[in-house]
């Protein structure tokens, strides 16, 4: 059981920093539900997914699997800060609208790009006999608790920036993403 909890800390500790960068945004209690939900239902099914899928991807993603999470985690930083920029340019009521309605869509994908990894887990974790469902249940429950308190303190840093919150949350994605691919998280 240690070593589940280790693994699960170790795979929400992204979450956790792509958190405090989404949380800078702003965040209600909408936001909350949407981003636990989401990055607990990527980080709980990815393992899962990677036993069925088999030795052979989840071995090939292996490899490459920090590479393909950065690069999206990357992209939808950069996504992020250009919809930020752009959303300054609008009033605000269309602001609140365009926010509210793509955040849904760069949570899905930073959830992907954040669990993606979890896939050569989910083998893994398979190869040692480690009831997987206990396993994703744990991993998809620490990623979440990791996720609100991210959420929570990215809040507080972006009460602090004020407007420019969401640009600074698009920066911080991108610092996760490269994190990611350098082999830091």
């Amino acid at each position: 059981m240690v070593a589940i909890l280790l693994v699960a800390v170790s795979l929400g500790l992204s979450n956790f920093a792509a958190s405090i960068g989404i949380g800078m945004a702003g965040v209600d209690v909408r936001t909350r539900l949407r981003v636990g939900a989401i990055f607990g239902l990527f980080e709980t099914g990815m393992p899962i997914l990677g036993l069925v899928l088999g030795h052979n991807l989840a071995r090939s993603l292996g490899h490459t699997a920090h590479w393909i999470g950065a690069a999206l985690l990357i992209a939808t930083g950069v996504y992020a800060v250009i919809q930020s920029v752009r959303a300054r340019n609008r009033n605000e009521d269309q602001r609140a609208e365009t926010v509210a309605g793509q955040r849904t869509g760069r949570l899905l994908a930073t959830g992907v790009a954040l669990s993606i990894d979890n896939l050569a887990v989910g083998f893994a974790l398979g190869t040692y006999h480690v009831g997987l469902i206990l396993a994703a249940t744990v991993i998809g429950a620490v990623s979440v608790c990791l996720s609100l308190i991210g959420l929570e303190l990215g809040s507080k840093l972006g009460a602090k920036t004020g407007e420019h919150g969401e640009i600074l949350g698009g920066l911080v994605l991108i610092g996760v993403g490269v994190a990611i691919a350098a082999g830091a998280l």
